[in-house]
């Protein structure tokens, strides 16, 4: 049997299913594309699933691909065994109702027998019970003998998941020895032990469950076929799991050079071992795949790994940040199939260190605390962690509970789980509390909730920007009534509005409501999501009444300012990730009719050179007067297009797509100009972090940011005023003003050395001696702390043996320094001591080293008599 390497293997089988008229596909990434149901890819075939049910049109009927995956329901395993792991890469070949059964088993057994050339003695079949057919192609067409063919029940051998496309399937295994087996005579495929491994697994798709549980033929049956990489490396290679794979073990053998363990030399360092080595496997890819650690979804399964391998590297003595160093590895290994790696490695460095810096701010802190209640817990003889502690871990230390879970059970522990979900669900009560009280829940009280749900408006207002509308509802003091009249804040339902309803981070609009009878200035716009739009209003004049029908007029100009900010940002989300790369996701945006502010995935502050490139894309789409269109359809059609769609954002089954020719495609509810022209100009303003791995570009258009560039050529005028020179040449004035002030400086810092020199001539003319120590102290107004400090060098320099104090009161401020020779110290001085009680008497304190000292002081009168004590404090230090 050959022993090949994984990424060998990879190439082979995929070059093999070539050869078969496959189309190779590379690898999807891990984030689903257009599918709600998973948080991560988790099995080749997943990605696909569009084609198999039909709802896409497939690039070829036959496709072949090995697809990274990561499973995480038996994290808590991971380590603990050795077969278990989060990151695993599927290879797989697929039909979309092209070949079936005939041609799969025979392609997958020539290329395991004359490609790989596994000896068939060790392989072995398993069909489903009543799969006939395949019974009768494995061993009459492929040549299978009978008695290497066991029939497996449902549960093993047929793959269905609720209705819809289910089918019999057929897996191949190979026999690693009696020696990898157990102790029952009657081990056989199927057995629960290692020696009979299943590495591929053949589904043949041939019925179509309905929901009275009946199956029907598929007119065009599939094919689809998933076998794990790791696990036919093991197995070509001779190991006896995934962590012996060669690219993988290169990564185990990282982990050990830094921790300074080998491999199966103690059972509890390979558990962590087996950790971080599975786990940096899945968070290289991860990141490289955009996703960014965070407190939910596959943010969340991020961190935890990270998280989880940063504490298995403490416990194997790890102390400084190391995972992202071993990711280098990971890279190199994987690069050559999947060369986003290399494209994306200084950032796939960057987030997983500053990760691994916010864990160890927390970590260290969570653990003392976890430890000292597991003390407490031994000492009362207890065995479960109060709700409240663990709550108190997580809340207050950022602690996860599912490592406070995990550090419990090595001592045979537990949390209580009840008892940390109450304090979890106070706290949402806390926050949602929170958010009613706030200005943004004041609209959606008990009023509006308590009207009759076929209350609702219809918005016009992407094309129209007045209309008759008839009031529907008035609110007051939270209070519906029938009327209402000058002078009163009321909240308004009308049947229809050209008002947009703030959602998205657009404002709502204002503008007006009026009749013969009444004017209403209308100050905001709330959508509930119920399809009422709430009006806040002031009546100005008149009365209104329920049912009455009022002129709707919306502030067009406001209006128009927000549509040129919100395309901007369409423009400005695409643009980021032209220049900073796909991972770059919109996590939060405002669009105001001053500015817009748009939150981003990044995981490290922009260059200058970034902040150009990305301004002058966005002026050049601009320029480019790209029509802008919006068009509503179903949520299917919109992400066959490739429409960007907000990760966590709820869509219903029609959506509106809002698309700049071919730059631009976004599913967005909001208001837009006609063509991109119409923002006119656009101009950031900042760009900087607010939280970890997010962040945050200011920016204007238009009318604002021809008032920015009035503004900084207006305040380039008043610069180049001032210097005396033209606006062309101000740069160049600025410079030679600067270097000669600096010349000017350096002139006088010349001089006042000088005077200082002379200044300690005088001083050292004062010295007096206290028991054979001299002592020099004086007070220097006009010198700062570093002035002070080189005028206290430059007297014991020239003292020679002895001790100075100097103290200084600029501009308010009472400093002091003490300094003492190697010599006198040796006689008992101790320049600390010193200060510190010299500063008591000017209301200050301070302290330093036997030699050098320094303090402040709260009162400048006091200088004087602090220095008087100096010759008594040394009287008493010195050694008889």
């Amino acid at each position: 049997m050959q022993k090949l390497g994984l990424n060998e293997i990879r190439e082979r089988y995929l070059s093999f299913f070539e050869s078969k008229d496959h189309l190779r596909m590379p690898s999807f990434p891990l984030v689903p594309q257009n599918d709600p149901s998973i948080l991560l890819i988790n099995a080749g075939m997943t990605p696909l699933k569009p084609y198999f049910t039909g709802k896409e049109v497939p690039p070829r009927k036959r496709v072949t691909t090995c697809q990274k995956c990561i499973r995480t329901p038996d994290i808590e395993r991971v380590g603990k065994t050795a077969r278990h792991g989060t990151f695993f890469e599927m290879l797989g070949n697929f039909s979309f109702g092209d070949y079936f059964k005939k041609e799969a088993t025979a392609w997958a057994w020539e290329f395991i027998t004359q490609d790989l050339k596994l000896p068939i003695d060790k392989l072995w079949v398993s069909i489903y019970l009543e799969d006939d057919e395949a019974f009768e192609i494995w061993t009459k067409e492929v040549g299978v003998p009978e008695d290497r063919i066991v029939r497996m029940g449902k549960e093993d051998n047929f793959w269905e998941h609720g209705t819809g496309p289910c089918g019999p399937c057929s897996e191949i295994y190979f026999d690693r020895g009696p020696e990898a087996g157990c102790d029952d005579p009657n081990c056989k495929v199927g057995c629960d032990c290692d020696r009979f491994v299943e590495f591929w697994n053949l589904v043949f798709t041939q019925f179509d469950k309905d929901d009275q549980g009946n199956y029907h033929p598929l007119p065009r049956p599939n094919i689809d076929t998933g076998m794990g990489l790791e696990r036919l490396a093991a197995i070509m290679q001779g190991v006896g799991s995934l962590f012996e794979v060669d690219t993988v073990k290169n990564i185990m053998e990282h982990v050990s050079k830094v921790a300074g363990v080998r491999y199966k030399d103690s059972a509890k360092t390979d558990v962590s071992l087996r950790v971080i080595t599975d786990h940096i496997r899945s968070t290289t890819f991860m990141v490289s795949d955009g996703i960014l650690p965070s407190n939910e979804g596959r943010g969340y399964v991020l961190r935890r790994l990270l998280r989880r391998a940063a504490r298995h590297g403490k416990l194997l003595g790890v102390e400084k940040p190391f995972l992202h160093d071993v990711a280098e590895t990971v890279i190199t290994e994987s690069k050559e199939a999947y060369p986003e790696l290399e494209e994306k490695r200084e950032y796939i460095k960057k987030v997983i260190k500053v990760e691994e810096e916010r864990f160890d701010e927390t970590i260290d802190q969570g653990l003392n605390i976890l430890n000292q209640y597991i003390g407490e817990l031994k000492e009362n003889n207890q065995k479960v962690l109060s709700g409240e502690k663990a709550f108190k871990l997580y809340d207050t230390y950022g602690f996860p509970v599912d490592l406070t879970i995990e550090i419990l059970a090595e001592q045979n522990m537990e949390i209580d789980e009840d008892g940390f979900n109450k304090e979890m669900n106070e706290q949402r009560e806390r926050a949602r509390a929170a958010r009613q009280d706030s200005d943004t829940a004041a609209w959606g009280g008990d009023a509006f909730s308590t009207l009759d749900q076929n209350v609702s408006t219809q918005f016009i207002g992407y094309f129209e920007f007045a209309s008759i509308s008839a009031v529907l509802a008035i609110v007051k003091d939270d209070k519906e009534v029938d009327k209402a009249s000058e002078g009163e804040q009321v909240k308004i339902i009308l049947d229809k509005t050209p008002f947009y309803g703030e959602s998205g981070g657009q404002l709502g609009d204002i503008g007006t409501l009026e009749s013969d009878t009444v004017k209403i200035k209308v100050l905001d716009c709330k959508k509930q999501g119920e399809g009422k739009y709430i009006h806040i209003c002031e009546i100005e004049s008149g009365e209104v009444k329920k049912g009455a029908e009022l002129k709707a007029v919306i502030d067009l100009e406001r209006r128009q300012s927000i549509s040129r900010n919100h395309s901007a940002t369409h423009l400005l989300q695409k643009a980021l990730r032209n220049v900073l790369g796909e991972h770059v996701a919109q996590a939060g945006s405002l669009v105001t009719p001053e500015r817009l502010r748009f939150d981003f995935s990044h995981y490290s502050g922009m260059t200058k050179e970034e902040l150009e490139k990305v301004e002058n894309e966005v002026n050049k789409v601009i320029l480019d007067s790209i029509p802008v269109e919006a068009k509503e359809m179903s949520i299917e059609e919109a992400k066959k297009m490739g429409a960007t769609a907000l990760f966590g954002e709820k869509y219903g089954n029609i959506v509106r797509l809002v698309k700049m020719g071919d730059y631009s495609l976004e599913l967005c509810g909001g208001c837009h100009i006609n063509a991109t022209s119409q923002v006119g100009t656009f101009k950031i303003l900042s760009e900087g972090g607010v939280a970890a791995g997010v962040r945050r570009i200011e920016a204007v258009t238009g009318l604002e940011a021809l008032k920015v560039y009035k503004e900084n050529e207006q305040a380039l005028n008043e610069v180049a005023a001032v210097l005396k020179s033209g606006a062309a040449d101000v740069v160049k004035k600025a410079e030679t003003v600067v270097s000669d002030l600096k010349a000017a400086q350096k002139e006088i810092e010349s001089l006042r050395s000088k005077l200082a020199s002379g200044a300690a001539d005088d001083i050292l003319s004062k010295t007096v001696e206290v028991k054979g120590v001299k002592v020099i102290t004086a007070r220097m107004d006009d010198l700062d702390m570093d002035g002070l400090r080189n005028m206290g060098d430059t007297l014991k320099d020239k003292l020679g043996s002895g001790v100075v104090v100097l103290a200084t009161g600029k501009d308010g401020k009472v400093n002091f320094i003490t300094t003492a020779t190697k010599d006198v110290v040796g006689k008992g001085i101790h320049a600390g001591n010193i200060i510190r009680e010299v500063a008591k008497t000017a209301g200050g304190g301070g302290g330093g080293r036997p030699d050098m000292a320094q303090a402040g002081g709260k009162d400048v009168s006091k200088i004087d008599q602090a220095l008087s004590i100096v010759v008594e404090l040394v009287e008493k230090q010195v050694n008889d």
